[in-house]
């Protein structure tokens, strides 16, 4: 067996009007096959928040976890920078 790491991605919160689950919205940039133009994709992750500390528009970092629910396989791991 290898090493297992989980993914760990960076993204902003949008909402977080649910009890200890947030929404984050993760963009990468990826390169077009054909066009070979950079394009932004992005993604909404729902994310488990044990104690509510996350808000909109605060920058996260998410982690692979355990199936919380039946959406819900993130979780945050550090809050890195609170919005205004």
């Amino acid at each position: 067996m290898g090493n297992k790491s989980k993914k760990v991605f960076t993204g902003t919160v949008i909402s977080d009007k649910m009890d200890k689950t947030v929404v984050v919205l993760v963009e990468r940039h990826t390169r077009h096959p054909l066009y070979k133009r950079v394009v932004k994709r992005s993604k909404k992750y729902l994310a488990h928040d044990e104690e509510n500390t996350c808000g909109v528009g605060d920058k996260v970092n998410i982690i692979e976890s355990r199936p919380y629910s039946k959406k819900k396989r993130w979780q945050v791991l550090e809050v890195l920078e609170k919005a205004q």
